[in-house]
C-alpha cells in the first residue's frame, strides 16, 4: 500500500509540473522504483512500436542524434580555439557545453550499439555453446539490460528534477538550464529499452524457427 500511495504522490506532483513538488515527492518515496519500472517498460514498448510503425525513425533517430551532437562538439571546440588565440577570447560556455553534448552522444550511442549487439558479449564462447544455452544467455542479456536501464531511468530522473528544482544553470550562461541536458539520459535509456525488446523478439523468433542464434556483430554496421 505504501508503494501504491507513493506512486500516486509522484504522479500528482508530476501533474503540477512544479520541480519543487516533484523533488519533494521523489525524496525517500517507496513508489519511486515500481513507478520507474512501469515507465521504463511501457516507454520501451511504445518506442519499439513506433520503430515498427515508422522504419525511417528506427533507422535514423540514434545516428542523427549522435552525428549532430558530435559535429556540434567539434564546431564549438574548434571555434573556441580560434577565438582564444586569434580573437578577443572564447565564450565561457564553450568549455562547459561540450561535456553535456558528449553525454547525449554517449548514451544514445549506447542504445544504438545495443541494437547492433556490439557490446561485450563473448560471442565466440556463446557460439560454441548448445543452442538452448545460447538462447538462455540472450534472455539474460535482455534482463540485465532492462534492469540497467530501469536503474538509470530512476536515478537520473531524480538528478534531473533536483537540477530543475535548484535552478542549476549551465556554467558560462545566463539562462541555459542543466536539466535540459540531464533529462536526455532517461530518454536515451528508454530508447535502449526499446532496442532490448526488439532484440528479444528477434531472438525468440530465431529460436522457434531454428535459425542461427548468435550472429557476427560489426561496429558501425547495421542490423
Amino acid at each position: 500500500m505504501d508503494m501504491i500511495a507513493g506512486m500516486g504522490e509522484i504522479i500528482s506532483a508530476l501533474m503540477t509540473a512544479d520541480s519543487f513538488e516533484m523533488q519533494t515527492a521523489l525524496r525517500g518515496n517507496a513508489g519511486m522504483w515500481p513507478l520507474g519500472f512501469i515507465v521504463t517498460f511501457l516507454g520501451g514498448v511504445l518506442v519499439a512500436l513506433l520503430y515498427r510503425a515508422v522504419p525511417f525513425i528506427e533507422r535514423n533517430l540514434e545516428p542523427a542524434v549522435m552525428v549532430i551532437a558530435y559535429l556540434a562538439i567539434g564546431y564549438i571546440i574548434f571555434a573556441g580555439v580560434i577565438q582564444r588565440f586569434y580573437l578577443s577570447g572564447q565564450p565561457a560556455w564553450s568549455t562547459t557545453l561540450p561535456p553535456f553534448l558528449f553525454l547525449i552522444m554517449t548514451w544514445v550511442g549506447c542504445s544504438y550499439n545495443v541494437k547492433l549487439r556490439t557490446h561485450l558479449a563473448f560471442a565466440e564462447f556463446r557460439r560454441g555453446s548448445p543452442r538452448v544455452v545460447q538462447f538462455a544467455l540472450l534472455i539474460l542479456d535482455a534482463i540485465l539490460w532492462f534492469c540497467f536501464a530501469w536503474i538509470v531511468v530512476v536515478t537520473t530522473s531524480q538528478e534531473t528534477v533536483r537540477a530543475a528544482a535548484n535552478f542549476a544553470i549551465m556554467l558560462g550562461t545566463d539562462n541555459v538550464m542543466q536539466w535540459w541536458f540531464l533529462g536526455t539520459v532517461p530518454i536515451a535509456f528508454i530508447l535502449l529499452t526499446a532496442r532490448v525488446f526488439e532484440n528479444l523478439v528477434k531472438d525468440i523468433n530465431k529460436y522457434r524457427n531454428g535459425n542461427e542464434m548468435i550472429e557476427a556483430a560489426v561496429i558501425g554496421g547495421d542490423a
